[in-house]
């Protein structure tokens, strides 16, 4: 049975990696546009909760990757001069990169080697095979040659966000919200490296446009923002890596497969940075993809259709609660109108599926505090 595998980013990767694991007779065979080593963006974060699912599945490739992780335990919020620690809520940073290079050796291992700076324009460009996993990303080849065909509808956020690396370490997962001249401004910041950390800066259009960003050559308005951010960074530079302002891309599809055709990761759905579960929801599809696979004793016509009806009801409530959690951020500036600690209440239940009872379980010692102030555990703003 042969299987092409169209991108070798995370998913394309553990695609292949789990299939092999499966059946060690399969021709998988990876296809990649880009050269081995470019990647855009710089770390990629993982929940506790999510590298257990990562351990239960395949703990080979979980003791490969978890060594190389930066791990806290706490959420960071910072907001009109206060630091406040949301206790409990575990996760782990690892570069892109970084990642991509353990998912290769592994692969590597198993039989299966990309094959790097192949351009793909059509699905037909790839040689003939029993199934072919479109891997390939928002901007996908597979996808697009049909896209009435999935059923894809894309819609994009009003924010504008840019993409940056710091030369620093942060002690949490942070959320930095600043009030400036020209508007408020947030930054999502966490490490993943020694002296190295992601550091997303977010804003309103309007507020964009107020700085003149829109209209200014990149180092100028990384200058601006190393400025604006300079109390946090603390003396770190701003590292660019195609680092443009952009609107976050909404994608759903109504069909995640055609023919032998089928759809994961960021090429079938999306969900918002702020939830930090791109890269998880992309591994959780190729498991679902590999499982049905093997449950329908390789029969891909039984086999995709099964694939959707099992994982899209558990995609259906993550990406539900990122489209909350991205509502939240389009007016995190009325909601910087809040005293910190109620912000923090609010900030950590924008994705309306904490509950009192399950913070207070969560996150013992935030919630003490809370209690503390008199501060109402299931206010909503």
């Amino acid at each position: 049975m042969r299987i092409n595998i169209l991108g070798a980013g995370p998913a394309g990767l553990y695609a292949a990696i789990l299939l092999k694991r499966m059946r060690a007779d399969l021709d998988v065979r990876v296809f990649e546009q880009n050269l081995a080593g470019a990647t855009f963006g710089f770390g990629v974060v993982f929940s506790d909760q999510a590298l257990e699912f990562l351990r239960a599945d395949d703990p080979d490739t979980a003791d490969l990757i978890a060594p190389h992780m930066q791990r806290w335990s706490d959420i960071v919020i910072n907001h009109k001069g206060r630091r406040i620690a949301i206790d409990g809520i575990g996760f782990a940073g690892i570069g892109r990169l970084e990642l991509l290079k353990l998912l290769q050796t592994r692969a590597a291992d198993l039989g299966v080697v990309p094959q790097y700076d192949i351009r793909i324009d059509k699905p037909d460009d790839l040689p003939e095979a029993d199934l072919m996993i479109a891997a390939d990303g928002l901007n996908s080849v597979v996808r697009s040659a049909t896209p009435d065909a999935f059923g894809e509808s894309v819609s994009h956020l009003g924010n504008r966000f840019v993409w940056y690396g710091a030369n620093r370490e942060f002690d949490a997962l942070t959320q930095t919200f600043i009030d400036t001249p020209h508007g408020p401004m947030n930054a999502h910041h966490y490490s993943y490296a020694p002296a190295r950390a992601t550091f997303i800066i977010e804003m309103g259009s309007e507020t964009l446009r107020r700085n003149g960003f829109d209209q200014m050559e990149e180092p100028e308005y990384r200058a601006a923002c190393e400025a604006f951010f300079a109390d946090h960074l603390q003396g770190a530079e701003l590292i660019p890596n195609n680092s443009t302002w952009r609107q976050f891309p909404t994608l759903t599809c109504e069909t995640w497969h055609l023919g032998n055709r089928v759809l994961v990761g960021d090429a079938l759905h999306t969900a918002h940075f702020s939830i930090g579960s791109g890269t998880r929801l992309a591994l959780e599809d190729v498991i679902a993809l590999a499982r049905a696979l093997r449950d329908a004793d390789w029969d891909v016509a039984a086999a995709l259709p099964a694939y959707q009806a099992a994982r899209q009801p558990v995609l259906n409530k993550i990406v539900t609660a990122a489209q909350a959690s991205a509502n939240w951020y389009e007016d995190f500036g009325t909601h910087m109108q809040l005293d910190p600690y109620p912000f923090a209440l609010s900030y950590i239940r924008r994705a309306g599926r904490l509950d009192a009872d399950r913070l207070a379980r969560l996150a013992p010692e935030f919630t003490a505090k809370l209690q503390a102030m008199g501060i109402n555990l299931e206010a909503t703003v």
